[in-house]
Formats: C-alpha cells, sequence, structure tokens
C-alpha cells in the first residue's frame, strides 16, 4: 500500500449527536474558550486533511457560519449515534479516506491525521483507530491506554488487497456499516472488529496525556476550560 496524502483525507466533525449528558443542548455549538466546539474541532482538522465537513442534525444554519459544508444524517431525528455519522461521511466522501473526530474533544492532537494514515500504509487496515491514556491505571500504575472509537481513519472506497491483488468485499466499510446498522448495531468497535483495523497509541513522548479528553457534561466543559 502506498503513502497517504493527506490531501486526499475528508475530515468528519461528528456534532449530530442529541447531546443527553449535556441536558440536550447542541453539543457541537456549546463554547470553549469563547468559541463553539464544533468549530473548533473543523479548525482543528482543516490544518490536517484535504476538506473539512461537520455533521450535525439540528441548527444547521449555524453550523454553516463555522465556514465548512454541514452533512445532516439521512435519519436525522433518530439520533442513531456516531456510527450514522460514519455512514453519513462514507456515503458523500469524494475522497479515498475519511476521517472522524468527535466536537466534545478539542485538543486532539495536530498530527492525529498523519500518524493515523502511517499505521494504516504500515499494516495494510482498512480501518485505524486513535488509542491513547484513559483514567484508569495499569497494574504497574501507568495509565491505560484504551480505544477512542470515535477517532477513525477509514477506507471511503474499495481498494485492491495487496495480499490478494483482489478487491475486498470487506473493505466497502459503506455497505458494511449499512448491514450493521440495519441489524440494529449501534457501537462502533463491534463494527471496526469486523474489519482489518489497527489501534494506534497516542503515548509517545511528547504526547499531550488530555489530547483525548472529552467533555460529555457541561460541568465537564467547563472544567476543561480551567485546566
Amino acid at each position: 500500500m502506498t503513502a497517504i496524502s493527506l490531501a486526499d483525507v475528508t475530515g468528519l466533525v461528528l456534532a449530530g449527536g442529541r447531546g443527553s449528558r449535556m441536558g440536550g443542548v447542541d453539543k457541537g455549538l456549546q463554547k470553549f474558550n469563547r468559541v463553539p466546539l464544533g468549530a473548533c474541532a473543523a479548525s482543528r482538522l482543516a490544518l490536517q486533511v484535504g476538506r473539512v465537513v461537520i455533521n450535525a442534525n439540528r441548527n444547521l444554519p449555524t453550523y454553516e457560519t463555522f465556514g465548512f459544508p454541514v452533512w445532516p444524517d439521512h435519519e436525522p431525528a433518530d439520533y442513531a449515534g456516531p456510527l450514522a455519522g460514519f455512514l453519513t461521511g462514507l456515503a458523500r466522501c469524494e475522497t479515498d479516506y475519511l476521517l472522524t473526530v468527535p466536537c466534545d474533544t478539542p485538543l486532539f492532537p495536530h498530527n492525529l491525521a498523519r500518524r493515523l494514515a502511517d499505521a494504516m500504509v504500515d499494516a495494510d487496515a482498512d480501518i485505524t483507530m486513535a488509542m491513547a491514556a484513559g483514567h484508569s491505571e495499569s497494574d504497574e500504575g501507568t495509565p491505560k491506554l484504551r480505544p477512542q472509537p470515535v477517532f477513525c481513519l477509514l477506507r471511503a472506497r474499495p481498494q485492491i488487497n495487496s495480499r490478494t491483488d483482489r478487491t475486498d468485499a470487506l473493505a466497502d466499510l459503506r455497505d458494511s456499516l449499512q448491514r450493521f446498522m440495519q441489524r440494529d448495531g449501534r457501537k462502533v468497535g463491534a463494527w471496526t472488529a469486523q474489519h482489518r483495523t489497527v489501534l494506534v497509541p497516542f503515548d509517545r513522548p511528547g504526547d499531550a496525556p488530555d489530547a483525548f479528553l472529552n467533555a460529555n457534561t457541561l460541568d465537564e466543559l467547563q472544567a476543561m476550560q480551567a485546566r
């Protein structure tokens, strides 16, 4: 598999959720350092990929003021979780690769796209997923690395499998995801487990320990701003 040009990656900011743990507010419009979370994520992602799109299901005119295209889900009223955003991105993406990030993690790494892309090439994977320290610790007292399932780089189009010189049916992630969701599948990890998925640790010296810190509640968002 040849090196991936980041110009051939579409970045998708996932802001289409219900925001239940924030009391039902539109999470992507909540402010982080006076800037809406959705705008923070989109601007950060724009420095890494060829094109950025926001996946949102309400307040679309407001999201459009951020300066990026807005793609609602096919069934926006369902609020079917991040996989619905994945499916929207895969269905509309015009590049070979799609990078997903959530709107509630405004400090994600500046080299996220490059490292996920390099890992995809090295492993000839269909999906690469970030892995970073969580709140729990290992037996040695160091933070455990945990998958960050909504930080994914996906092959947006079927490609020739370099090991078999054939188009791999499972590499058509859009069709696979559509079938998975038709069976009421909602967990990102359960779907990615069906494909060649590689976890990419973000634990190098110099990696920011809070890069994947996210805000599920308004209190957590306030605490994040106070750090």
